[in-house]
């Protein structure tokens, strides 16, 4: 089981210090993607980097500035494109000058209007100043940030490690109070499963994720994480050597303790695991990966 962390003391629009260099305001938008709300951390001291400023909201924005009043905010850093992480970007951006860091995402393809959405919209706008993509170092007075590329829950999602805790901000990378979501095309399990492995393998002490409280018990936590989508494949493997079938046959078995109403999210979830284990040669199904596609064993 995912030792899950939920619980979490706060007002909408206060900042609260969190740890010696990193303060936390969280905007009012809670809902199924996003928990409590966009968690927007403010990093240093007299400059500052902000990540994640969150959804285009105006009263989300004045709590910002009024919780780097006297400061100045040099880097607004992103972890990826959600609306609900970057789209008041360019408005701080317009009140600071600021320069913006992350990762721009190509075009998905056309959306299937049939399809379930298991995400927030995507900020197809969002340009930042400096690419992260590859990586990099983003650097203040007293602080500094690595961005780590750890594609998965989206092509571009970067998460970024605060050297002088030995932290890292996790975007929706890692959750707390939630696996995260992995929907195709954007969304890919095997870029997932090694972009966790690359953070369990640097030892972090503390994990800030964009949505809900620190993960601070990192390496059960991760463990437990890997252990769970590992679980779903061999379910899926297990399944699938009674013979040939299809995502829509595999969800009401796999998922029976689920409500039913959360099915077609969880098939969206099992076609991320049939692709990857497509590429890695664990089953087989006629040309290209698809949510009606019959699938079987090797």
């Amino acid at each position: 089981m995912i030792p899950y962390v939920r619980q979490l003391e706060f007002e909408y629009g206060r900042v609260d210090q969190v740890s010696p260099l990193i303060r936390r305001v969280i905007a009012n938008n809670p809902g199924p993607f996003t928990y409590l709300g966009t968690g927007t951390y403010i990093v240093g001291r007299g400059e500052v980097a902000v990540i994640d400023p969150g959804p285009d909201l105006p009263e989300h924005l004045e709590a910002i500035l009024a919780a780097t009043a006297g400061e100045r905010i040099v880097a607004i850093v992103i972890t990826h494109h959600h609306s609900d992480h970057s789209p008041l970007a360019a408005p701080l951006k317009a009140r600071t000058g600021a320069t913006v860091y992350g990762c721009a995402v190509a075009a998905p393809p056309e959306a299937d209007p049939d399809e379930v959405r298991l995400e927030a919209e995507a900020d197809m706008a969002f340009a930042p100043d400096v690419s992260t993509c590859a990586g990099g170092g983003i650097a203040g007075p007293g602080w500094t940030l690595e961005a780590i590329p750890t594609p998965g829950h989206t092509s571009n999602h970067i998460c970024y490690a605060l050297a002088e805790e030995n932290a890292l901000f996790t975007g929706d990378h890692v959750m707390g109070w939630s696996t995260t979501v992995i929907t195709p095309p954007d969304g890919d399990m095997t870029d997932y499963m090694e972009s966790l492995e690359r953070i369990r393998g640097r030892g972090f002490s503390t994990l800030w994720p964009t949505h809900g409280p620190p993960v601070r018990e990192v390496a059960p936590f991760l463990d437990a994480y890997v252990a769970h989508r590992r679980a779903r494949e061999t379910q899926i493997l297990q399944a699938l050597a009674a013979g040939p079938a299809r995502i829509a046959d595999l969800v009401p078995r796999l998922y029976a303790d689920v409500d039913p109403r959360l099915h077609p999210a969880a098939a969206r979830s099992m076609l991320a695991h049939m692709i990857d284990l497509v590429r890695r040669g664990k089953i087989r199904t006629e040309g290209a990966p698809q949510p009606g596609g019959e699938y079987r064993l090797a």
